[in-house]
């Protein structure tokens, strides 16, 4: 039953990622039409502000689990998760001209798996402790490779060691992010895990972009096509679905669910876009061995039990052999 509730979610969380890459396409283009990179950002936030808004008014579940938050008792940094979001859409407007598409992707990932992995192992999200086990490791080697394979072709820029480590860094507080989003949404609710990520993300995003000159600059030239003011909606798609997915399955092996998603969204974009490079095959391929990932890091899962259930057990264990008998 665990298992086929975890695949579901980390199918869910798959097709996020597929809207993840159109997402990241559309804050870019508007990003840059509107004369600011970070802008693309600061639309994304706050239109997923908006739909956040509008939960409040018709989803009881976001009013009753951010009631419930109030009694949790859970500790403040654990709301602090929707500031890795802000990190890597930040960084990503500034990064990617000088390092490119390809080895930015790459360093997230990478940095993205490092922190799955230790969030899993200090049980971070709400499904528990998850040890460091060699299919887990492999599974996240195995994405970094994928991602690496699907940007053969791709230009590489300015190999910059100090933006490099920060963009890997930024890889990590996303997987920290997504832990603690799904610890707020287990001690309230899905949507409130939602709601909290976007009222902690959006003012960090409007104070990066306020003292990038975004507002004071030039006059801000907004496009006209209303698909490039969408990416808020499929940013709370995003992260509703990790939050799902990490309750059922851990970080790492959402991570690379989603990035899975990602690449698929990726070539389906190269395909049906018009001037685009149709269907490569480094994608797909990546595509493929990221599904490997994700089965690979889920081999023999299991839960590090607290020890003192572990002493409970062993304690009860006599008492159980001396009612069995001979």
């Amino acid at each position: 039953m665990r298992a086929s509730r975890a695949a579901v979610a980390l199918a869910v969380v798959g097709l996020a990622g597929a809207a993840s890459a159109g997402q990241a396409a559309i804050n870019a283009e508007l990003g840059q039409r509107a004369g600011n990179a970070t802008l693309g950002g600061v639309v994304n936030n706050l239109g997923g502000s908006l739909v956040v808004l509008v939960g409040l008014l018709v989803l009881p579940s976001m009013r009753t689990g951010l009631v419930a938050l109030r009694r949790s008792g859970l500790p403040w940094w654990s709301y602090l998760g929707g500031l890795g979001g802000a990190a890597i859409v930040l960084l990503a407007a500034y990064a990617v001209p000088v390092v490119g598409v390809a080895v930015f992707t790459i360093a997230q990932v990478a940095g993205n798996g490092i922190g799955g992995l230790a969030s899993d192992r200090v049980g971070l999200a709400p499904v528990g402790r998850l040890p460091l086990s060699g299919p887990r490791v492999a599974g996240a080697l195995l994405g970094v490779a994928a991602v690496t394979l699907a940007q053969i072709g791709r230009p590489v820029g300015d190999l910059a060691v100090g933006l490099l480590l920060l963009v890997v860094a930024a890889g990590v507080g996303v997987a920290v992010q997504t832990a603690l989003n799904g610890r707020v949404s287990a001690a309230g609710s899905a949507a409130a895990g939602v709601a909290v990520n976007f009222v902690v993300s959006t003012p960090a995003v409007l104070l990066v972009a306020a003292l990038a000159g975004a507002f004071t600059g030039p006059a801000i030239r907004w496009p006209g096509e209303w698909h490039l003011y969408l990416g808020g909606l499929l940013g709370v798609g995003v992260v509703a679905s990790l939050v799902l997915g990490v309750r059922a399955a851990g970080v790492l092996r959402t991570g690379l669910a989603l990035v899975g998603g990602q690449l698929t969204g990726a070539l389906l974009l190269d395909v049906l876009l018009p001037g685009g490079p149709g269907a490569r095959l480094p994608v797909l391929a990546g595509a493929l061995l990221t599904v490997l990932a994700v089965l690979v890091a889920g081999r023999r899962p299991g839960v590090v039990p607290p020890a003192g259930a572990v002493r409970v057990a062993s304690e009860q264990a006599p008492a159980r052999d001396e009612r069995l008998g001979p």
